[in-house]
């Protein structure tokens, strides 16, 4: 493949560039002005895989969700391309969020480009904008619908930087192009960068991912009308200008370690903290201006062709709904189960999520499908 060449020099020195970046960007992220919570549908994860096991998936994740997780993973697809689809519906159907991505292995497995999609949508919503004529009578036939979407498109390239006996070392790297859009009234152009590596010895795993690195931004333009605009002035509502939405760098590291339990059965546990560097936020750990979440996820796998998975995730501390006075606080959480198997080069996994918490119950159920576009031959 003479047309696309990359010594592992120079993906060592783009990696190294883009951690370089990630510090720099940290003390704009503490001085600079931020939305703490931008371009939020990126957050939501990525197959039923790694959703099942409550988001830790930073040192294991070895699929095509790897684009999404930490793309330090991808080079793990080494024989065969790969097909992730996956596709969920939260809030009875309202919002619907599917991702895609092809992994294509080059360079002798030492490594591999991956292109996804991500979409998360909510369709059918009226506008009622013109609901009201001039003379106060309401009209119904003035009531349209619009779709709010948002799209997110990765380029990723990973590479196997050193492997020696039981230690392997890989890295990755992610340019992100952001799409957002409300109807015809709004439309907004990102662009930003991701940068992870994953450390293996043995049964231990590691893994660190720098989301954002070099600050993602959102540059809105809006196409209100002037009849809009009248109704917005007459109702004392806000007539939006151009704006930019920027979104600080998170830090993501994770461990994981594999039990032997007999020769068919393995136990995986993995565990990831989430720094975010924005200000305090509702989590376990807030220290202005850091806050650190948790994220906890096992699976069991039975000759690696069955699987069960846990995970819990999304420590908050909120008013207890018992409490009259409102002044009594409790700790909730987001729990999640799952489980997958593997026949020939298909792999089906399930993922069963609680969106709220264990109080308040808003459950989903999440599919996905991974295709190796050859089956592998048997060593």
């Amino acid at each position: 493949m003479p047309a696309f060449q990359i010594t592992n020099s120079l993906m060592t020195k783009i990696f190294t560039l883009a951690l370089i970046l990630s510090f720099s960007f940290y003390q704009n992220s503490i001085y600079g002005q931020f939305r703490k919570y931008s371009n939020e549908f990126l957050n939501i994860g990525a197959g039923a895989r790694g959703l099942a096991m409550g988001g830790a998936q930073i040192s294991s994740v070895k699929d095509g969700t790897s684009t999404y997780w930490n793309p330090a993973g991808l080079v793990e697809i080494k024989d065969v391309p790969q097909v992730n689809l996956m596709h969920a519906e939260y809030y009875a159907g309202i919002g619907k969020y599917d991702f895609g991505s092809l992994a294509l292995p080059i360079n002798g497995g030492k490594r591999t480009l991956g292109l996804s999609i991500l979409r998360f949508a909510v369709d059918d919503i009226p506008n009622t904008v013109f609901l009201v004529e001039p003379d106060g009578t309401i009209n119904l036939s003035n009531i349209t619908m619009f779709s709010a979407a948002d799209y997110a498109f990765l380029f990723s390239l990973a590479q196997q930087v050193t492997f020696q006996g039981t230690k392997k070392l890989n890295a990755g790297i992610n340019a992100k192009i952001i799409h957002r859009k409300a109807g015809q009234f709004a439309t907004s152009w990102g662009f930003g960068f991701d940068a992870g590596v994953q450390f293996t010895d043995k049964r231990w795993k590691f893994g660190i991912v720098a989301r954002d690195v070099t600050t993602t931004f959102n540059a809105w333009s809006y196409n209100i009308n002037e009849k809009m605009q009248e109704v917005f002035y007459v109702t004392n509502n806000e007539i939006p200008n151009k704006s930019t939405e920027l979104t600080a760098p998170k830090l993501i590291t994770g461990a994981g370690y594999t039990f032997t339990l007999n020769k068919n059965i393995n136990l995986l546990a993995e565990a990831n903290l989430d720094f975010t560097f924005d200000g305090r936020r509702n989590t376990i750990l807030s220290i202005n201006p850091v806050s650190i979440d948790p994220k906890l996820g096992i699976e069991a796998s039975y000759k690696n062709i069955f699987f069960i998975r846990a995970g819990i995730n999304n420590f908050q501390k909120v008013l207890d709904d018992a409490d009259l006075n409102n002044k009594k606080k409790v700790w909730i959480y987001q729990p999640a189960i799952g489980a997958g198997f593997v026949i020939s080069n298909v792999e089906i996994d399930y993922a069963f999520t609680n969106l709220a918490n264990q109080s308040n119950p808003l459950y989903t159920h999440i599919f996905s499908l991974k295709l190796d576009l050859k089956e592998k031959e048997k060593k």
